[in-house]
């Protein structure tokens, strides 16, 4: 049989093939922002205690009503709060997801999406199955977006504008005026705003998170995703949620209730019960140790820093100082075949691949597992 390719990435993803290559070479792997040590045993009990709940009486509903209540409550604890209503609350199987349902929702054949890069390599294939064209914009090197360009990059086409801070991969965040900044340019215009705000509880150094739910305009205009997988550091649970105004809420649930209409209730009981002890502080601050530890044994390896993640899992590198010749997809597999350590090449988040002289490296890890890791590439190095 033939079949249509629908989308122009690679039929396997980077995070897929490095995990490939690693396994295959023995590496260590701090490509990808998984967990390599046990969840909280806390959340472990919870998830034991649902087992023996009866949710037959949610069955047709598409969220347990606890895990609504406990998100209303959480973003009403922030230090910069959120005040919402369970109408502008989606539960959904992922932040990926949700992505999806909301190109389905809000897209259509020949709408124009704006992306800025570098972006998570999902965003591409998205916009390409509903038929629609990516407009790509780039901000230069350790640089804030320049808000001409994406003014330049708006059109009478343009229905979409995905924006991702905090940031993955650069670790870089928006502050309100940014979002002020970002209201200007669309405020007159038919535009939708899709942010990708899954690091929401990891931003470092004193920053402030700041959503685009938040600013008063764009919130009746935006569509936010949130994933309590990164919030808990978890894998494979798939569970997050959306944020968007009532209006906007009820037109993503339309399509919603016809692909997956629900998530586990199991697991949407146990993250709702962690919600109420969760200590978003105590986060932030264990993985701004883990940033500042790595980057402290990192300090003899030859690569170069612009400046520590202001947020997130991970820190991006340089390495043109050791060689700029070689690609960054090149030196990503050597380090992988050489020094035993996994990490990902920053050509996989432009949609043309190009080379950048850059590598994204998880310091979301054990300690041993940081410092083993870095003893390799010293030794490869050195």
């Amino acid at each position: 049989m033939n079949f249509n390719k629908i989308h122009s990435a690679k039929e396997v993803n980077i995070f897929t093939d490095i995990g490939n290559h690693s396994r295959l070479h023995s590496a260590i792997n701090l490509a990808q922002n998984a967990p390599d040590f046990p969840m909280d045993s806390r959340l472990s009990q919870f998830l034991k205690e649902s087992a023996e709940k009866d949710f037959k009486k949610f069955a047709s509903a598409p969220a347990l009503p606890i895990l609504i209540e406990n998100i209303l409550q959480f973003n009403k604890r922030r230090e910069n709060p959120l005040f919402i209503t369970e109408k502008e609350i989606s539960i959904i199987p992922g932040a990926t997801y949700g992505l999806h349902i909301a190109m389905q929702a809000l897209v259509q054949e020949n709408d124009e999406v704006i992306i800025i890069e570098p972006c998570y390599e999902t965003y591409l294939p998205l916009v390409e199955m509903r038929k629609a064209k990516p407009i790509f914009i780039s901000s230069k090197d350790n640089s804030p977006l320049e808000w001409s360009v994406l003014e330049d990059s708006i059109t009478e086409k343009t229905r979409v504008i995905i924006v991702n801070f905090p940031h993955n991969p650069t670790g870089k965040i928006w502050n309100k005026e940014d979002w002020d900044t970002l209201w200007e340019l669309i405020k007159d215009r038919n535009i939708v705003i899709l942010s990708d705000e899954v690091y929401d509880v990891l931003v470092f150094d004193d920053h402030q998170f700041y959503s685009a739910y938040h600013h008063p305009e764009i919130k009746e205009r935006c569509v936010c995703l949130f994933s309590l997988e990164k919030m808990f550091y978890l894998f494979g649970w798939k569970t997050s949620y959306i944020l968007a105004s009532e209006k906007l809420t009820a037109h993503l649930q339309s399509v919603h209730q016809y692909i997956c209409f629900t998530t586990n209730l199991h697991a949407q009981y146990a993250l709702a019960k962690f919600l109420e002890i969760f200590d978003e502080k105590e986060n932030r601050i264990y993985f701004q140790n883990k940033r500042d530890y790595f980057l402290t044994l990192m300090e003899d390896v030859p690569f170069t820093i612009s400046e520590k993640a202001k947020s997130g899992y991970a820190q991006t590198f340089d390495f043109t100082n050791i060689n700029s010749k070689i690609s960054d997809k090149d030196f990503s597999l050597l380090l992988i075949e050489k020094a035993k350590v996994a990490t990902i090449p920053y050509s996989a988040f432009y949609h043309d691949e190009k080379n950048t002289g850059k590598l994204r490296i998880s310091f979301a890890k054990k300690d041993e597992t940081l410092e083993e890791a870095v003893a390799n590439l010293r030794k490869y190095f050195c």
